[in-house]
């Protein structure tokens, strides 16, 4: 069992989306029939994050919505940007953008807020923030005819690289800077 650091490395590596240590202790105890606990997977995964902390790995292991990825490291962003942005076809609208900011800072919330916010129907674009995961149905609403609500999903938690909502930058940052037009004068 002293390659246990290898098949964490190989879950992180595999998992599609971030790995929580409640997955990795479950695969590891399941695979080796043997009890781990969470802090000697903690202390393999900080030898694996010091291992890709190096600077001769263009990738390293982040933590990100109480889980463990691979990610390139920041200074690869620009030319990852260039590849991402040859390969996106399919953006989201501007309206789809709205409509997942509302939901994202008003969350859980029901279409009609949304539509309320924004003015206009919502139906196309909360379905193509539902096909692309952005969002979920997080329940439904004690109001009359019981809507149901929409809140972020966790895959836009590892697309916006953030642990929980609060780390969204907050709306009055927004708005102290935009208040203004021009340069101040005296």
């Amino acid at each position: 069992m002293e390659d246990i650091a290898q098949h964490i490395e190989a879950l992180i590596f595999a998992s599609e989306q971030g790995i929580r240590m409640e997955e990795i202790l479950y695969c590891l105890q399941a695979a080796f029939e043997h009890d781990f606990n969470a802090d000697e997977i903690n202390g393999h995964i900080d030898a694996i994050r010091a291992k890709y902390g190096e600077s001769q790995y263009a990738i390293e292991v982040v933590k990100i919505n109480n889980g463990y990825q691979f990610l390139t490291k920041k200074k690869f962003h620009p030319v990852i940007s260039l590849l991402q942005l040859q390969r996106s076809k399919k953006k989201l609208s501007q309206a789809a953008l709205e409509t997942l900011a509302i939901i994202a800072y008003k969350q859980p919330v029901t279409k009609l807020d949304v539509e309320q916010i924004r003015g206009v129907n919502c139906d196309y674009s909360i379905q193509k923030l539902l096909e692309k995961e952005l969002i979920a149905i997080t329940g439904k609403a004690e109001s009359v005819g019981k809507p149901i609500l929409y809140g972020t999903s966790s895959l836009f938690m590892d697309y916006f690289g953030i642990n929980n909502i609060t780390e969204l930058p907050q709306l009055k940052e927004f708005t102290e800077s935009s208040s203004t037009i021009g340069e101040a004068t005296e």
